[in-house]
């Protein structure tokens, strides 16, 4: 029968509840171990996301030069290794 209850209830009725279950569902968050850092959290000053901006832009330059570094030797250096050391003859 509580099939037929769930189907005679209307529309508004079950999106009333649907809304009410995801209302209480961001109040747990608000009581969870996550709550203080989300209270704590504020928009970066201009200085702030310049400087983090910038960070990161290093961060990617130097990972590209790495392995760009690797794949130059992959190249050019381990065919030569290959050669003097016969392998894969």
């Amino acid at each position: 029968m509580s099939g037929d209850a769930a189907e005679n209830r209307s529309f508004e009725d079950r999106v009333q509840d649907r809304q009410d279950w995801i209302e209480s569902q961001f109040r747990k968050i608000s009581r969870g171990s996550w709550a203080r850092i989300i209270r704590m959290a504020r928009k970066p000053t201009p200085q702030e996301f310049k400087q983090t901006s910038i960070i990161c832009g290093i961060g990617l330059f130097v990972l590209g030069a790495i392995g760009f570094a690797m794949l130059v030797l992959m190249d050019n250096f381990l065919p030569w290794v290959f050669d003097v050391l016969n392998i894969g003859n």
